[in-house]
């Protein structure tokens, strides 16, 4: 009894020391921050073969490869919001992690073995594995930091720099090894896609060891409900309950299997779980105070504009791919260079250069007192992935014979990236903020059903842009989704202005997070 006594008193003390460090990061976020990496390696990596692959191995269609890109990535997003709910009640955000991360190595695994007899088993292996594993590790990341800790947005934005690197590997490597861009030397032709797949799977095997290493060192945090030593204290429960989860993901399998292959299943699906999702929420909200109630009613309102930014932002998997692929030459700044890899990594690769000037810029405008607030900043979010997709229209004006310029879409999406930096990195912030620590993992799961959503609607407009077929001449093409990208960008440009003149009435329910 006593040994055990000593060793809760130990780890409630290692807690102590983990929101009492000294400098800038806490130790910990440094092992989250790699498994974190190889895991956006093995996600992004599959993102971005996805459409690719669907056209040129499977022969999908242009309209029906965006409405399949659409359908997985809502399917991979909405259940972020179901991990995040185990996670909360049953597993604790360990446990979730590692099962999630031992789904998406079987899914990978499975491409990797055949991508084209078990693409669709594999998809919903991963989605399943994404769901428990995305929201947890971001949701212990602010549980490195006592409440009111300024450093936590600079800790987010350190998180968010490994979510890009890992993106940046993972989306330019995977598709160019596929499309024999890279080591088309040493890799056979019909081998290609069967590598690119795999190489996901070793990112994710890289991501769990290191975790495992890294769970010594974080206190109570992520501990599973009911653990005598868990940060938020609940009875514990049966341990069937716990292997009943298991037991259900994999049962579940092949219902997400048949949902993910046919999309208009997926309709279906988002159809009821936003509703559902909804009353549950608000459920939860009956039962917290007025004074966290107005926080929940800000975080739905960054959560609902987060829905437009990310359907229009989301065309970089789907429309943008088949532009990629069938409109812009392989010159960038004279050096030959797969465009689909490009649309895949240039946005991380802008974030992992800007991301620490934009901190820098941020922590200066403060000092100077000018430093605008989250809502403005989403509003600039949006402003600048107006004047992006405003970029993406002019690529028309650069054409020879239907194939634009890669320079000028590559610039497009630097313009982009600053409004990804203006809201994604303080989105994840501002839901730790506004949410109280019971429904730490809930609102988590919220902002990335927000995200299943934009998918979902990045896949509908990307399939109302996707007119052409094979013997559709180039520059008929181009025109088609130019003329959708301007009008993206003018939607956009609305949005930002809206949510600008909003910023009073959401400062109010926000009270003193900022």
């Amino acid at each position: 009894m006593s040994s055990k006594k000593k060793a809760t008193s130990s780890i409630m003390q290692t807690l102590e020391q983990i929101h009492d460090f000294k400098g800038k990061y806490p130790k910990q976020i440094w092992s989250l921050f790699f498994s974190e990496m190889w895991e956006r390696f093995c996600f992004y990596g599959m993102r971005g073969m996805l459409v690719v692959f669907m056209i040129s191995q499977l022969q999908f269609g242009e309209k029906e490869a965006n409405l399949q890109y659409g359908a997985t990535q809502a399917f991979v997003y909405a259940f972020t919001f179901i991990g995040g709910l185990f996670a909360d009640k049953i597993l604790g955000f360990r446990k979730s992690l590692f099962w999630g991360g031992l789904m998406m190595i079987i899914g990978s695994s499975l491409l990797g073995y055949d991508p084209h007899n078990f693409f669709f088993i594999g998809l919903a292996f991963i989605i399943i594995g994404t769901g428990f594993f995305k929201p947890n590790i971001s949701t212990m990341v602010g549980e490195l930091y006592k409440k009111g800790d300024p450093r936590r947005d600079a800790g987010f934005s350190l998180f968010y720099a490994g979510i890009n690197l890992g993106a940046f590997l993972g989306g330019y490597i995977c598709v160019a090894i596929g499309k024999g861009y890279m080591l088309s030397s040493v890799i056979p032709e019909d081998k290609r896609w069967n590598v690119a797949f795999a190489l996901a799977a070793v990112g994710m095997v890289i991501s769990l060891i290191n975790f495992h290493f890294t769970e010594r060192h974080l206190g109570p945090i992520g501990l599973q409900p009911g653990h005598p030593d868990a940060i938020v204290k609940a009875n514990p429960k049966p341990k069937w309950v716990e292997y009943l989860v298991y037991a259900g993901t994999l049962a579940i399998i092949p219902l997400i299997d048949l949902m993910v292959s046919n999309p208009e299943y997926t309709d279906y699906f988002m159809y009821t779980i936003g509703p559902v999702t909804l009353i549950y929420l608000f459920w939860e909200m009956s039962k917290v105070s007025e004074k966290e109630r107005k926080k929940l009613w800000a975080a739905l309102i960054f959560i609902v504009f987060s829905i437009l930014f990310w359907g229009i932002y989301e065309q970089s998997g789907g429309s943008l791919s088949i532009f990629a692929q069938k409109n812009l030459n392989d010159k960038l700044l004279g050096m030959t260079i797969d465009p689909n890899g490009v649309n895949n990594s240039a946005g991380a690769f802008f974030i992992i250069a800007l991301a620490p000037l934009f901190g820098l810029m941020w922590i200066w405008m403060a000092k100077k007192k000018i430093e605008p607030n989250t809502i403005i900043k989403f509003g600039l979010g949006f402003i600048f992935l107006g004047l992006g997709y405003y970029l993406l229209f002019s690529t028309r004006l650069f054409h020879v014979d239907g194939m634009t310029s890669l320079d000028i879409f590559t610039i497009a999406l630097l313009v982009i990236t600053f409004g990804e930096l203006c809201l994604s990195p303080i989105g994840l912030s501002i839901m730790t903020k506004l949410s109280p620590a019971k429904m730490q993992g809930i609102m988590m799961g919220m902002w990335f059903l927000a995200s299943a959503y934009g998918q979902y609607v990045a896949g509908l407009i990307g399939a109302s842009m996707a007119e052409a077929d094979e013997n559709t001449p180039a520059v008929t093409r181009l025109m088609t989704y130019t003329d959708g990208y301007k009008m993206l960008g003018i939607y956009a440009l609305i949005a930002g202005v809206v949510l600008i003149l909003l910023s009073p009435a959401i400062k109010k329910l926000m009270q003193e997070v900022r």
